[in-house]
């Protein structure tokens, strides 16, 4: 009874924090503007809550847009969870017995498999889905993450690093997967919001959608403008439930951010974050929030992982590697590092702008 209690007091914790950080949101997307064109749909799915604002389409078409996207969300949520039954599971419990498997194509995993891979190899695999046992060692395939849990025995991660699980070995052949490391376990939470929303728009689109915004959880994908303005978009603090900064995109952009207040619980003052490091095992530390500007969600979502198991002294090189442009980290003591295409784009409230470092690459 207790976890249960704990378990929904989370959930409704966490759809509090979300639906302030959409009002927030809101409240920057209608700055200045008249907002009768726009249409502004939610709906919880992929653990969290999903906003679709559409400009200059009508009510009814707008709506059955939303419809399908909550459809494909739910489906696509269904096919991809890591350890709720689906066809994510199955393939997991193929490759722990050795077996090869034949995906579905209805699955849309082969997609998410081939993208995973080349993610993989572009950031010299920090991004690795393939680390799904050490997500669960440490407690991260779970709703409840209560406090005050001790951290996983050293012993036990140590032994999970050495098997070293990569997406290097997952071999597709068609529509057949198989690895020939036992312990591969695959965990697509990394970047599948990323990926998903690039599908949505795909979606919009065929519904004649040319001015819209998906956001999932904060992260987001937008096409077109906001009538004659491009959308502005805001940046969550990773320290408080505000707006750190914001940015104004056109055309086709995702801003994507990985941050250790997404999921997490604390133990003896230390926070332990579910974005695990697969060079060690452990939780990130000293970073607080990546966030990305791209084309491709996948990407830009994949990416903001990646960076922040880099961390400062290696961002640059494996951004590069990825054909990322627009880059904003923070860290624990607040400052912002940014690239200086990003640090251009960035726009911070006036009274509380942060310390700011803005720098180049060492190499071209």
């Amino acid at each position: 009874m207790q976890t249960r209690m704990q378990t929904r007091t989370y959930t409704l914790l966490l759809l509090a924090g979300l639906l302030l950080a959409g009002l927030l949101l809101a409240g920057l997307l209608r700055t200045g503007d008249s907002h009768q064109n726009l249409s502004q749909q939610h709906f919880y799915v992929f653990g969290t809550l999903v906003g679709i604002s559409i400009w200059g389409l009508d009510e009814k078409r707008a709506s059955e847009a939303t419809n399908a996207i909550a459809n494909d969300f739910q489906t696509m949520h269904h096919n991809w969870h890591a350890w709720h039954p689906s066809p994510l599971t199955e393939l997991n419990q193929a490759i722990a017995t050795g077996q090869t498997w034949t995906v579905a194509q209805k699955t849309s995993l082969l997609p998410v498999l081939t993208k995973a891979k080349r993610f993989y190899n572009q950031s010299d695999g920090l991004f690795n889905p393939a680390i799904g046992q050490l997500i669960a060692l440490w407690g991260f395939h779970n709703t409840d993450l209560s406090d005050n849990r001790p951290p996983p025995p050293p012993e036990k991660i140590a032994e999970l690093v050495a098997l070293a699980p990569g997406m290097d070995e997952i071999d597709i052949e068609g529509n057949r997967v198989s690895s020939r490391n036992r312990a591969v376990q695959l965990d697509f939470g990394a970047f599948a919001k990323g990926y998903a929303v690039d599908l949505a728009i795909e979606k919009l689109r065929q519904f004649g959608v040319q001015n819209a915004i998906i956001n999932v959880g904060g992260d987001l994908k937008a096409i077109g403008k906001k009538g004659d303005k491009p959308w502005l978009i805001g940046i969550h603090h990773p320290r408080n439930d505000g707006v750190l900064a914001a940015v104004a995109v056109s055309g086709e952009a995702s801003v994507m951010t990985s941050g250790d207040y997404e999921r997490f619980y604390n133990d003896k003052g230390v926070r332990y974050s579910h974005i695990i490091d697969p060079r060690n095992g452990w939780p990130t530390r000293r970073i607080t929030s990546v966030t990305i500007i791209d084309k491709s969600g996948a990407l830009a979502d994949a990416a903001s992982t990646a960076l922040t198991v880099a961390g400062l002294q290696d961002w640059h090189r494996i951004a590069q590697q990825l054909g990322i442009k627009y880059v904003m980290l923070v860290d624990e003591a607040g400052t912002v590092y940014a690239n200086p295409a990003m640090a251009a784009r960035l726009q911070f409230p006036p009274d509380k702008k942060p310390k700011i470092v803005v720098t180049e690459p060492l190499f071209h």
